[in-house]
C-alpha cells in the first residue's frame, strides 16, 4: 500500500473493468467513474434478484468482515453486516465509540495500529470515525494491507451512503447514464420508468453537517447522464452546503445549482426531494441547534403540492423532519431506499472481494 494520503491518486480508478475493483479502498465517490457505476448498479441489480429468489449465496465463504464505528450506527453497519452474511461471510463488529466494547481507544491505541490489527483477523474492514478525513488516512497511510471502505467520516463523506442513494434514483426513475465510451445505460426492469427530460434533485434541510448530501451531490454531478442535472439546495441559514462542494459541483458540466429557503418553491416541477434531519449531535451550541431544528417538515399538505411523481428520500433516522403520515404515499421510497443499502453494499463487498 503507498504512503501517500493524497486521495487524488484514486480518482476514476474504479471502472466497468471488475479487476479495478479488487481489493481497493473505497473512500471517496470521486474514485467512480460513470462506467464503474454501472458495473455497481448491474451487480447491485444481480444481488437483489439473488435475495428475492435464493436468499444469498456462498461467493463470500470464509471471508471475514471487520465492521469497525466509532460514532453510532444502525442501517450502515446492520446492511453492511446483512450484506456478507448474504453472501456466506461472516463479520467481527468493534463498537468504538467512548462507550463502547473495544478497549483500544480507551487505552491510547492510535486507530492506525487498531486497524491493522484487526485486519489480522478479516479480509476487509467497513469504518466509520467522527474525524474528517481519518478513514482516508488509515487507507492510504501505508499500514494497512487489507482494503477499507469508508462508511462515514464526520462531516467529510459517506460514499456508500451516495452509491445507494443514487440506485435508488437510477432505479425508482429510470435514468440513462452514458459510459466514458458513449456507451448508453438504463433500467431494463419491466414497470420501471424511464425519465425523460432534466433531471431536478432538492436537498432539504442541514447541508451543512449532512455528509451524505456532500457525497451525492458530488456523485450526481460528476456522473455522466442524459439528462441535464439541476440541485436545488434548501437549508436553514447557517446550515447551508458548504462553499467546497458548490465549488466541485461547479467544475462539473451539465449542471445548474440554485438555492432556496422555501421548501415550497423549492420542490416545484422537482423529482426528486432528498431529505436530511438537523443534526443536533454536530452542534457545539444547544441553543443554535434549537433555533433551527424542525425548520422544515415533509408532510401531507407539502405532499399535495408536489409533483405526483415526485419521490422523497431520507437516508434515517428522521426526528420530525418527515411527518409520518407521509409513509404510506407511494412516492415515499426511503425505506426502498433502505433495503437497497443491503444490495448496493453486496455488490461492492463481491467487488472489492474478487466475486462479483
Amino acid at each position: 500500500m503507498s504512503n501517500s494520503t493524497d486521495l487524488s491518486t484514486l480518482t476514476n480508478k474504479l471502472t466497468s473493468n471488475p479487476s479495478t475493483w479488487i481489493n481497493s479502498p473505497l473512500l471517496s465517490v470521486t474514485q467512480i467513474t460513470t462506467s464503474g457505476l454501472t458495473l455497481l448498479f448491474q451487480t447491485a441489480q444481480s444481488m437483489r434478484t439473488l435475495v428475492r429468489t435464493t436468499g444469498g449465496d456462498t461467493r463470500l465463504q470464509h471471508k471475514v468482515l471487520a465492521s469497525v464505528f466509532y460514532e453510532a450506527s444502525t442501517r450502515t453497519s446492520c446492511s453492511f453486516q446483512a450484506a456478507m452474511m448474504r453472501l456466506g461471510g461472516t463479520f467481527l463488529h468493534v463498537d468504538g465509540g467512548s462507550s463502547g466494547n473495544t478497549s483500544a481507544s480507551k487505552k491510547g491505541e492510535s486507530l492506525e495500529d487498531t486497524i491493522r490489527c484487526l485486519e489480522c483477523y478479516t479480509d476487509i474492514t467497513v469504518l466509520r470515525h467522527p474525524m474528517t478525513g481519518s478513514v482516508q488516512k488509515v487507507a492510504l497511510g501505508g499500514k494497512t494491507v487489507k482494503p477499507v471502505v469508508n462508511a462515514g467520516d464526520g462531516v467529510g463523506e459517506h460514499p456508500t451512503q451516495a452509491l445507494l442513494d443514487y440506485f435508488t434514483i437510477y432505479d425508482e426513475l429510470g435514468l440513462a447514464l452514458v459510459a466514458e465510451d458513449g456507451t448508453g445505460f438504463a433500467m431494463e426492469e419491466d414497470g420501471k420508468n424511464n425519465h425523460e427530460g432534466p433531471l431536478i434533485v432538492v436537498m432539504l434541510g442541514d447541508l451543512k453537517h449532512g455528509r451524505t448530501v456532500h457525497s451525492l451531490a458530488k456523485l450526481l454531478a460528476r456522473t455522466s447522464m442524459k439528462h441535464e442535472l439541476i440541485l436545488r439546495y434548501c437549508a436553514p441559514t447557517s446550515l447551508e452546503m458548504p462553499d467546497h462542494v458548490k465549488e466541485y459541483v461547479k467544475s462539473c458540466s451539465n449542471v445548474k445549482q440554485e438555492e432556496f429557503t422555501d421548501m415550497k418553491e423549492a420542490v416545484q416541477g422537482a423529482n426528486v426531494l432528498y431529505v436530511t434531519r438537523v443534526q443536533k449531535e454536530r452542534f457545539e451550541n444547544a441553543a443554535d441547534y434549537e433555533k433551527v431544528k424542525g425548520a422544515y417538515v415533509v408532510d401531507t399538505a407539502l405532499m399535495a403540492i408536489a409533483p405526483s411523481n415526485m419521490i422523497v428520500m431520507h437516508p434515517l433516522p428522521r426526528v420530525d423532519e418527515i411527518s409520518t403520515e407521509v409513509d404510506s404515499d407511494p412516492r415515499a421510497c426511503y425505506f426502498r431506499q433502505m433495503e437497497n443499502g443491503m444490495f448496493v453494499r453486496m455488490a461492492i463487498l463481491a467487488l472489492i472481494l474478487g466475486t462479483p
